[in-house]
């Protein structure tokens, strides 16, 4: 069935489109209705309108928070033509059909995202849009709704197609397009509402709301025998998701999970870092005097996995950091920005990707992860938790020397990004040898004394002399004595076991200086 267009409401924040459309509508006589701003561009435009408030006979007020939000509007939009009862009552209190809706909302979302003040974020919440929207899609099959400038051109077509009407297929495909938008929008709502009360007492919402829109279709997922894709939310938090794809193939599912991780990882420092990660663990981790200072170490620790890894650089990207990145097979590079000469280098691999932020995401701002569940979600508070000097705890009777504590803070800060059970070496602010995501600690040990190379190029393996941290407690000292035979000086654990004062006494035994942080940071 088609329904011929006779009335036309158009309300929009977004003007695009606006001009053409109401030209092509008052040349097939259709009558125009219209508020503000809307109203304003068409008649500069010399096309017959008429404001909402002359059809309604009732005043734009309360600043224009009322104006569409009558009877004969949702009255109009509302009814159902076939119905004799639904035109008697039309016709009695002077209601007249509106065939076509084309309303878009305040930019809500545009608006939290620029860090507006909570009062401004209140007055972007759209009112009477979203009461348009929901009606006209409800009764889509009498009213066609727009919601996205998008979709004029289609309307125009299929008008143009049917005499000036429109097909119950276009319709409807619109009407879906305006639940998603109505939901999408109030979910941004509430999901703003909940990160305000989250400040209040940090507790997590009784009602979870998350709305997110498709931003990348990926080739497959995880294997090539899922289907994958990129959906943006309405987290504001820097990150792979939001960055700008400079150069290179497309990205994979796993490139934007690595490169999620290494971006995380790299913004736990304040001095120049670099992060390389290699299936969403990391493979090398350094601090330096400058980027390329900081590469250079993080690649010494396991040359061999950062083949074919994501490199992530806390600070913008110079010609000397990129000349080094380049050198050897690298997925992915992620970064704040990156200068002329730098882009130029990265140019030249043409298979690269380089993702540029804009800026660094904070280690310690609130927010939640979320996982699903066959039936649900595990939703925590973002781990931001972080050890600092002043909250660690000797309990050996060496306490750590300065540059053991600085180690010390360094390698628990990269464990917090292992997968559990994760054991880091670490010397001078660089990673020596990394275990991660073993059943047993025993094993993250072996492994990542096994990983150490020979950092100093004396012949020594990078665990004699270093620090290490363990991401959780031991729970018996086995662990703690092979991290001594592996040559480490000092260690960090969040302490905690039944068993800490015999696992303090292998320390001591050992000649050992230990630290507890207080806190856990596992990673599963």
């Amino acid at each position: 069935m088609t329904n011929p267009i006779r009335r036309a409401l158009l309300s929009v924040y977004d003007k695009t489109g606006l001009v053409e459309l109401g030209r092509f509508l008052a040349a097939r006589n259709v009558e125009i209705l219209s508020t503000g701003g809307s109203a304003k561009a068409l008649s500069a435009a010399g096309i017959p309108v008429r404001e909402v408030s002359d059809f309604t006979g009732f005043p734009e007020m309360l600043s224009g928070r009322v104006k569409t939000l009558h009877p004969k509007v949702h009255g109009g939009i509302l009814g159902l033509r076939s119905d004799p009862e639904h035109a008697k009552q039309m016709s009695a209190h002077g209601i007249a059909p509106i065939d076509l809706v084309v309303v878009n909302l305040y930019p809500f979302e545009e608006t939290v995202a620029k860090g507006a003040p909570f009062a401004e974020c209140i007055e972007q919440i759209d009112i009477g849009g979203p009461a348009m929207i929901r009606s006209a899609a409800k009764n889509h099959a009498f009213v066609t709704i727009v919601v996205d400038p998008a979709d004029i051109s289609a309307v125009m077509q299929d008008m143009e197609q049917n005499g000036g009407a429109t097909t119950d297929a276009l319709r409807r495909r619109l009407a879906a397009r305006a639940f998603v938008r109505t939901a999408t929008y109030d979910g941004h709502i509430a999901a703003w509402f909940a990160t305000q009360e989250q400040g209040v007492d940090n507790s997590l919402p009784a009602q979870l709301t998350i709305t997110a829109s498709r931003a990348l279709s990926l080739r497959y997922g995880e294997n090539p025998h899922q289907v994958g894709a990129l959906y943006r939310t309405a987290d504001t938090r820097p990150g792979v998701a939001s960055a700008r794809q400079v150069q290179g193939k497309e990205l994979s599912y796993n490139n934007l999970g690595d490169a999620d991780a290494a971006i995380e990882l790299a913004a736990e420092f304040d001095e120049p870092a670099i992060a390389i990660i290699k299936h969403a663990n990391p493979c090398g981790v350094a601090i330096g005097a400058s980027l390329v200072d900081a590469y250079k170490r993080a690649l010494a620790c396991d040359p061999v996995s950062a083949f074919g890894g994501i490199v992530a650089a806390n600070r913008p990207l110079d010609a000397a950091a990129a000349e080094e990145i380049v050198k050897i097979f690298t997925e992915v590079v992620i970064a704040p920005a990156a200068d002329e000469r730098a882009l130029a280098i990265f140019a030249a691999k043409k298979n690269l990707r380089l993702l540029l932020t804009g800026r660094m995401p904070d280690p310690r701002a609130a927010g939640i992860t979320v996982r699903t569940l066959a039936g649900g979600v595990l939703v925590q508070t973002r781990d931001a938790a972080m050890a600092d000097l002043a909250a660690l705890k000797v309990v050996t009777k060496r306490a750590p020397s300065e540059d053991e504590k600085r180690d010390l803070l360094f390698a628990m800060r990269v464990a917090k990004h292992v997968k559990s059970n994760a054991i880091v070496f670490a010397k001078g602010g660089a990673t020596t040898g990394i275990g991660a995501g073993q059943m047993s600690r025993l094993d993250s040990v072996r492994i990542a004394r096994s990983k150490a190379q020979d950092i100093a190029g004396e012949g020594v393996p990078g665990t004699v002399g270093s620090v290490a941290a363990s991401d959780a407690f031991f729970p018996f000292p086995d662990a703690l004595l092979l991290l001594a035979d592996a040559g480490a000086t000092a260690v960090i654990h969040p302490g905690g076991s039944m068993r800490d004062e015999e696992v303090t006494r292998a320390a001591d035994e050992r000649g050992l200086a230990m630290v507890l942080s207080g806190i856990r940071h596992f990673r599963h």
